[in-house]
């Protein structure tokens, strides 16, 4: 389906594939020919070369996200919005716990749109993403994002997903600054087959690139002759996903398809042919021949644990039975996963029975996939039994054409629930499946606990991941798992009508007027970031929490669902770090934030005494040491782009993270926006370890001002044993040095730096 060239290649006139060793051409001159390139460099300020200073067109946030990026900004002198600024209110908007604390943020989203001069979208008009096709792209531009799942490109527009203060730093004019990447070239042949739909192209993409590392923080560029066979929905339903692969960004060339898009929603001077130039460089090729594409299924708990339908259908038993040890050895005796209780012995072959079927978000609620959807669903019933099917087009304007034409009513008709724009299905805020409930979801994510369960209080369900068709196919069927290839049916000519008007008469359209007299509207629970001291000359951190999985995503670190209704009051919200994972890691991290403020006042506790003692040193160090906690984790921070991940970890004291990698480069830049030394250890040491350990760095203000790419430190465990350990710090730019010296982005800007 899927094949996978790690050496380079040249593109020829945008048609012809040469490899590398078979053409005499530059890869660096080259590589300024692709797209991406061509799009990065309009927008660099660097004056080319190895590093890139961008300077987005847009910006885009969501009600988890917005409030603290302007305060964090509020906090570092801005004065009004410098570029188009649009904030949504599409997390939020199931005010299920806090009381008046989710439209508390609302209104505050209103009152600094006003305020500063942005773009405020109400609670259920659109997910933050379709928003963003639908009025703020434009060919050539690009938009960054306070979500990963900031992917523009099948419409010609790059867009980056990083942590606000990356945002923060656009909306105080400075730069987005990154090594320039390497681009991959995803070569697109064939057509989709009957019943295929884009998220099906989508996990087989992330199954075959995701676990080896292939397409990480590098730009994805999507041509070749199969891109006609493809509707603009297709294809976007396709580049959300990107996400997951852990790929920098996405692009896609563009073509009358592509014009007519923008024509559709009124913004026909927003389009631009884009192509690749006569010879472009590419460091890696992906080939993707479309009709060779089955209704695909991702697995619990990655979008990456791809299988097909087909293959899971054959041999339930034993797929099935890898994710309940799966579950088994993320848990623990925690709770237990049975999956394979929903298998149904048949006659011809086993049937796997579904709970619940969910489409939904910037991936799932597109108008196609629900056109499609509601074709197969035709005269059919999704059953009075267990299993139940819940649709979420992904706008207003689109939820208005479904309407319009019927395909709400087939919806309806089928026993289907019809609800509002609306991303909560994605991260465990609505929906949430019984306990060893399997859900089926056209959404972006199946982690652990994405749907929303607890496994610390005894409870589990597992989503998986399936393309719109397959889950009307499967509601169809009676909640019987049943591939969308299997049904017959057609789907009618119903053009997609966009009506804007509907935002022209609700959504706050303030950009370049502001009105800097207004006040912030501040509710109870949104409060100002505690005060970060700068790093001192050595550092002392307590390990917290040791986890070994080979990968730790941010909604470990910060569980999503009901805590998102915490995000403006730092404080409440770090009582949630980590509280799926390691339980005890809050408590442990605030004895030694208790012991750090102590010593402020003079105190000394006999925790960091004993520590100075087996390292044979005074007394007198610690009034020159850093004294916080610090985290271990193989390859932390996939997934979200939320800088909670970090900023919880500030709060609490955190001080350091240890890791062999980091699983994407938006999360070390969230530490480090937050002052925490993003330190790596070599992948063939084992880190032996454990929570109580402490590690003391010596001179660490020093090596990070020299800009040293490794450090000497010792870790002192409990018994008092000492042993030495050499952590890396890969190459910081000067000014991410210059931000964990002073303690954090916001004490950056504070101390002058940062600024034109």
């Amino acid at each position: 389906m899927i094949k996978l060239t790690e050496t380079g290649v040249y593109l020829l006139n945008g048609e012809t594939i040469v490899p590398k060793a078979e053409y005499t051409g530059s890869p660096d001159d080259c590589r300024e020919q692709t797209i991406a390139y061509q799009i990065m460099r309009a927008h660099d300020r660097s004056g080319g070369g190895k590093k890139m200073r961008i300077k987005f067109d847009a910006l885009m946030s969501h009600d988890i996200t917005y409030v603290g990026i302007i305060q964090t900004a509020r906090a570092s002198g801005l004065k009004q919005f410098p570029i188009p600024y649009a904030m949504t209110n599409c997390h939020n908007s199931l005010c299920a716990v806090g009381g008046t604390i989710n439209e508390d943020d609302h209104a505050f989203g209103l009152s600094a749109a006003r305020k500063y001069g942005g773009i405020y979208v109400p609670a259920n008009e659109s997910v933050i993403h379709q928003f963003a096709r639908e009025e703020m792209a434009a060919c050539g531009n690009m938009i960054l994002g306070s979500d990963s799942h900031t992917r523009y490109g099948a419409i010609g527009n790059m867009g980056v997903g990083e942590g606000g203060p990356e945002l923060v730093k656009q909306l105080l004019q400075n730069t987005y600054d990154i090594d320039a990447p390497e681009v991959v070239l995803v070569y697109l042949t064939g057509a989709p087959r009957h019943g295929v739909g884009p998220h099906d192209v989508a996990i087989a993409l992330c199954g075959a690139v995701f676990k080896s590392g292939f397409v990480t923080n590098r730009v994805l560029e999507f041509v070749g002759p199969g891109l006609k066979n493809l509707s603009n929905d297709f294809r976007m339903g396709i580049d959300v996903m990107t996400t997951e692969t852990a790929c920098l960004s996405s692009i896609w060339a563009t073509d009358d398809v592509t014009r007519e898009y923008y024509e559709i929603h009124g913004h026909g001077s927003r389009y631009k042919l884009l192509r690749p130039g006569a010879t472009a460089y590419y460091d890696r090729l992906i080939e993707i021949d479309l009709s060779t594409i089955e209704p695909m299924i991702a697995l619990p708990f990655h979008p990456s644990n791809a299988v097909t339908i087909r293959e899971l259908q054959e041999n339930p038993y034993e797929i099935l039975k890898s994710v309940e040890d799966e579950a088994k050895k993320t848990f623990g005796d925690q709770v237990e996963l049975h999956l394979t209780d929903k298998i149904i012995p048949g006659k011809k072959k086993p049937q796997i029975m579904v709970d619940q079927g969910v489409i939904a978000g910037c991936a799932g609620g597109l108008y196609e996939n629900l056109l499609e959807a509601s074709a197969i669903l035709h005269d059919h019933s999704t059953g009075n039994g267990y299993f139940s099917l819940n649709v979420y087009p992904a706008s207003v304007p689109i939820s208005l054409a479904v309407t319009r034409n019927g395909i709400t009513a087939e919806f309806l008709e089928a026993g289907a629930i019809m609800k509002t724009a609306f991303c909560g299905p994605c991260f465990g805020a609505g929906d949430v499946p019984a306990n060893n409930g399997l859900s089926i979801r056209h959404t972006t994510r199946n982690f652990p606990n994405r749907e929303g369960s607890k496994p610390g209080q005894g409870q589990i369900s597992a989503v998986a991941l399936m393309d719109a068709r397959s889950i009307a196919a499967t509601a169809a069927n009676g909640g019987i798992l049943t591939s969308a290839a299997d049904i017959d049916y057609t789907v009618p000519d119903l053009r997609y009508k966009y009506d804007g008007e509907v935002y022209k008469r609700r959504c706050y359209y303030g950009f370049g007027n502001p009105h800097p007299e207004e006040e912030l509207r501040l509710g109870p629970n949104i409060t100002d970031w505690p005060k970060f001291d700068p790093l001192q000359k050595n550092l002392m951190v307590r390990l917290c929490a040791v986890i070994r999985d080979p990968v730790t995503t941010t909604d470990e670190l910060i569980p999503s669902g009901e805590t998102s209704s915490y995000r403006s009051n730092p404080i409440k919200l770090s009582d949630f770090a980590l509280s799926r994972r390691v339980p005890d890691y809050v408590p442990r991290s605030k004895e030694v934030r208790a012991e750090a403020e102590a010593l402020k006042a003079g105190e000394k506790s006999a925790k960091l005494l004993s520590v100075l003692k087996s390292l044979g040193l005074s007394e007198s160090t610690l009034d020159e040491t850093s004294v916080g906690s610090a985290i271990f984790a193989c390859k932390p921070g996939d997934g979200s782009a939320r800088e909670q991940a970090a900023s919880c970890q500030r709060v609490l004291g955190g001080g350091a993270n240890i890791a062999y990698s980091y699983a994407t480069k938006r999360y070390r830049s969230n530490c480090i926006n937050w002052g925490i030394l993003p330190f790596t250890i070599d992948p063939s040491e084992n880190f032996p370890f454990d929570p109580g350990d402490t590690l003391f760095v010596p001179g660490i203000r020093e090596a990070v001002e020299n800009g040293a790419e490794s450090v000497k430190g010792h870790m002192v465990r409990t018994d008092g044993t000492v042993a030495p350990i050499t952590l890396y710090l890969p190459p910081l730019t000067q000014d991410e040095r210059q931000i964990i010296l002073e303690g954090c982005l916001m004490n950056y800007y504070a101390a002058g730096y940062g600024k034109d």
